[in-house]
């Protein structure tokens, strides 16, 4: 049985939200009147993860508060990072979760429980079945730079690209990864790529095995509308 640490990814500036008037740091919107890296926290320990890395934003301190204030169930440990962008943040926080497999999630998803629950198992099931990573991909598409998935009839994904394809199929902000990715990743920005759809492109072309978790919905806090749009959802 698989067993994961989760990771949480916070390194980003949300410069879409700050253009659209938010005036508080990503991690720190509130969504069900949690702070949004409060509720990825619970959510990862709810799921079972066995201990939890945060990579914050090194200028967020209201972040890194808003997790040490609290007492959690499972280990939680914040790691501060300046990244330059999501695979670097990836690359520095499989490093400080050390060995064995990864539930890693942008600080800015938001799902209902069940499908948290669907990714997760999904995930666990793809990976023990010799799956390199699970790629959590949704048919609901609100993003005007999605990332496109193409999947084989067994939901093997064999193309990631900025072209639709139907069925409608786009990635959703979480990724299960197994031992040794890391490496991959470390790798990846040393050779100076910079972006995660990169990363997961090369992976897909390399012929490493990305295995597709389906939910109906998914939403990135990006621009102020999707808070509405998120605070909906969870209501539901």
């Amino acid at each position: 049985m698989i067993s994961f640490k989760g990771l949480v990814l916070a390194g980003g500036e949300g410069t879409r939200l700050a253009a659209g008037g938010i005036t508080v740091s990503k991690p720190m919107v509130l969504v069900g009147g949690k702070p949004q890296i409060v509720r990825q926290i619970e959510t990862l320990a709810m799921l079972g993860c066995s201990g939890i890395t945060c990579m914050v934003r090194d200028d967020y301190p209201e972040a890194q508060d808003a997790v040490l204030d609290r007492k959690w169930k499972v280990p939680v440990n914040v790691c501060l990072c300046h990244t330059p962008s999501s695979l670097h943040t990836l690359a520095e926080g499989l490093s400080e979760t050390g060995e064995g497999a990864v539930f890693a999630t942008m600080v800015d998803t938001v799902m209902r429980a069940e499908d948290w629950r669907t990714a997760f198992a999904g995930s666990a099931a793809a990976l023990e079945k010799r799956a390199d990573v699970a790629l959590l991909v949704t048919p609901f598409v609100d993003d005007e730079a999605a990332l496109w998935v193409r999947r084989g009839p067994d939901g093997r994904v064999t193309q990631l690209g900025k072209d639709p394809v139907e069925p409608r199929c786009v990635t959703g902000g979480v990724y299960a990864l197994r031992p040794g990715i890391g490496e991959l990743a470390h790798a990846a920005v040393k050779s100076g790529m910079h972006r995660m759809r990169a990363f997961l492109s090369d992976l897909v072309e390399k012929g490493l095995v990305v295995q597709s978790v389906e939910v109906p919905r998914v939403i990135d806090l990006d621009r102020p509308q999707d808070l509405a749009a998120a605070n909906a959802l969870i209501a539901s």
